[in-house]
């Protein structure tokens, strides 16, 4: 998935403009006003275009910071100082103030159309959308190209869903999906 990621950044450089043009805004009504969003690192599709797409629409951004406990989110805006950390993350300072947010720009190595998503391995996006969840609204949505979108993603008991995908081809509401295969039995 990593080689399909990268074949696909190296086809499409124009890629993260046009996922900001795309992005429903819809989502930031609903689910925002509190937006993560994340640094890209290697092949990742860039959510910086969209990320500034919604904090000129009004949204409060947040970057993902990792700490011993896992995964905490940080207030962020533009401009402000982010620390390089281990394996190539850029992160916001261990000051910035903490945040909870509404609307995950989530990213991954792939997705399915039931809204199953493939990470690194290490499950921390995982347990930290399970304790967003667990106190309120959390909805996540995967920022991929669309040759990351593939027929099955395995599972494990703690994985926990997307709810949407959006890539420069367009966007895919999954738990829409979802629920049409839990109606089919499958």
């Amino acid at each position: 998935m990593r080689t399909i990621r990268a074949e696909a950044a190296a086809r499409d450089p124009d890629a993260a403009e046009r996922l900001a043009e795309l992005f429903p805004m819809k989502l930031l009504e609903r689910y925002g006003p509190v937006i993560s969003g994340y640094v890209a690192i290697n092949e990742e599709l860039d959510p910086m275009p969209l990320m500034k797409r919604l904090a000129d629409a009004g949204a409060e951004l947040c970057l993902p910071r990792m700490t011993e406990r896992g995964i905490s989110w940080r207030l962020w805006s533009f401009g402000e100082p982010l620390e390089r950390r281990p394996f190539g993350l850029s992160e916001p300072p261990e000051d910035a103030p903490e945040a909870e947010p509404t609307l995950i720009l989530t990213p991954l190595l792939a997705f399915d159309a039931k809204g199953n998503r493939l990470g690194y391995g290490r499950g921390h996006y995982d347990a930290a959308l399970a304790a967003l969840r667990e106190k309120g609204r959390a909805f996540a949505c995967a920022v991929a190209y669309a040759a990351q979108q593939i027929d099955s993603v395995p599972i494990e008991p703690h994985d926990q869903p997307l709810d949407w995908a959006i890539t420069p081809v367009g966007s895919i509401p999954l738990f829409m999906m979802r629920n049409m295969a839990a109606l089919k039995g499958g």
